[in-house]
């Protein structure tokens, strides 16, 4: 009974899409979403750093529009990956990490996803590569990793195309539909440092398949440039940066950063930063694997945009590409991501709209984006109507330039939710009382804050007492001097400290769903 009830909830969601999307009868456009793991917004020529060599994806942004102020509503991959297809904050959708915010994603809920509602409005939907949650038939709290999860049978519905691994929660490697190209493309015999080619021969296969009468919404997401590991370093790619020293921010720290909160002793990028960042050989030896990995990225890129010419569709596609949070590379003495500085969660954004006449093409947007955006405006791209379930905003207008800027959004809420010692393979059953435990002894350094045009504002709001840090980023883009106990700037940190309070409330209400 279970089944058919979730047969029927299915059911359900792809016909309210379909009849969402009957209101919009205008042609659709192609739309691939691109996704990388763990790149820095600034690891791109276009972002200021021509020495990390992503050409393809400098010209995707030289020809379309390039966001100069997107934000992750979290920073963190699992639960940033659903923010995105779900258009909704984690502390609304809960599926994250560690508890209270370790859950599944239901099946109801997915069906108000970009990739669901699309599929029901007739695109042809494909995915390649991290899929990252799981999506049960009913959401409930994970005491572990979701064992014996079957990616066909859970997603097939959602998916006509589909290459990738949960790799969160056991969702072992799947594809359908089977023929002797993807088998080949797969095969054991290839090595592992070819998994971006991989991802790359899967996306290509893909649009050779694709029907030409029929719309398509492939999302693809790179398992790079997160594994920092030799075995995932494409040899030709190492030769490209192997005699190069990259330029060093201006907030790394060597060794030990005495600044920090004393909280965030707690968060294991202190001891991964003095493993991995902590000297300039290590940095180096990093920041030469991240760019290697992401110049292999950018060879796909280039390998998507010329397949889509060949077919003639590039004029009737729009190609977004961003990644799932940041990450410190050594700056502020940390390494990881999630806490809230710039590194882990601003965000590279970058959307090519075939459709525009070129002449029009290639600006720079100062407006503020979020992650929680993402979905909204997919959904809008294919001229359907938004859920009220999505927390985020339209960015197609601004896009367009016909957003009226006095009616657009102030300031972006940031959250960091994850604690590292209540996340594990298997889960206490007192996990509750264990987390009660790590407020109570000053350990947690869970957080929420705002981002506007100029500050950013955020507290350890479980701490006590409660620490705040507020940045002029105009003055301070490194966020190196703390404002919250200037006089001066009292106004300001009443304001947004009020802010963060409100958009918490209204946000994590099931009730309250913020075009914010």
């Amino acid at each position: 009974m279970k089944n058919r009830n979730s047969i029927f909830l299915l059911l359900v969601g792809l016909l309210c899409s379909a009849e969402a999307f009957a209101d919009h009868p205008s042609e659709q456009p192609n739309i691939v979403f691109l996704m990388t793991d763990d790149q820095r917004w600034d690891n791109f020529g276009c972002y200021g750093r021509p020495e990390f060599r992503t050409e393809n994806i400098d010209r995707l942004a030289q020809e379309g529009v390039i966001f100069d102020h997107a934000y992750y509503a979290v920073a963190i991959c699992l639960p940033s990956r659903v923010t995105m297809m779900s258009g909704r904050y984690l502390s609304n959708h809960k599926v994250g990490f560690s508890h209270p915010y370790n859950y599944t994603f239901s099946k109801s809920d997915f069906n108000n996803t970009y990739p669901a509602m699309l599929k029901a409005a007739g695109y042809r939907t494909g995915f390649i590569g991290k899929f990252g949650f799981p999506v049960t038939d009913e959401a409930y709290e994970r005491k572990g990793l979701v064992a014996g999860y079957d990616l066909r049978k859970e997603l097939s519905p959602y998916f006509d195309f589909f290459a990738g691994s949960g790799v969160h929660f056991r969702g072992a490697f799947a594809s359908w539909p089977k023929d002797e190209e993807m088998e080949a493309i797969y095969s054991q015999k290839r090595p592992l440092n070819e998994r971006t080619l991989k991802t790359g021969d899967a996306m290509i296969h893909f649009l050779k398949t694709q029907p030409k009468e029929q719309p398509f919404c492939l999302s693809v997401s790179f398992f790079a440039v997160k594994n920092d590991k030799d075995r995932d370093m494409y040899p030709p790619d190492v030769a490209e940066f192997s005699d190069h020293d990259f330029s060093v921010p201006e907030n790394w720290v060597e060794g030990r950063n005495t600044k920090l909160p004393k909280v965030l002793d707690n968060w294991r990028g202190v001891p991964l930063h003095k493993q991995r960042t902590s000297t300039p050989a290590l940095y180096q030896k990093l920041v030469r694997r991240f760019a290697t990995q992401g110049y292999s990225v950018d060879q796909q890129v280039g390998r998507l945009v010329q397949q889509l010419k060949e077919m003639g569709v590039l004029n009737n596609t729009v190609i977004i590409y961003t990644s799932d949070n940041g990450r410190f590379h050594g700056s502020h003495g940390l390494y990881d991501k999630a806490i809230l500085y710039d590194e882990s969660v601003k965000a590279p954004f970058i959307v090519f709209d075939g459709r525009v006449a070129k002449t029009e093409r290639g600006r720079r947007e100062s407006a503020l984006m979020s992650s929680v955006d993402v979905a909204p405006t997919i959904v809008s791209y294919a001229g359907l109507n938004i859920p009220e379930s999505m927390q985020g905003r339209d960015l197609t207008p601004v896009i367009q330039q016909t957003q009226d800027r006095e009616q657009w959004r102030e300031a972006v809420y940031i959250e960091s939710l994850f604690i590292g010692s209540l996340h594990s393979k298997k889960v206490p059953e007192n996990i509750a009382e264990i987390n009660e435990r790590v407020i109570e002894e000053n350990k947690s350094y869970r957080s929420r804050g705002v981002r506007t045009e100029r500050y950013k504002y955020f507290s350890y709001y479980e701490h006590s007492p409660v620490i705040e840090e507020l940045y002029d980023m105009e003055a301070d883009p490194y966020e190196q001097n703390n404002l919250v106990t200037s006089p001066e700037y009292s106004e300001v940190l009443n304001k947004l400290r009020k802010e963060t309070q409100e958009r918490h409330a209204l946000i994590s209400s099931q009730e309250g769903h913020p075009q914010q």
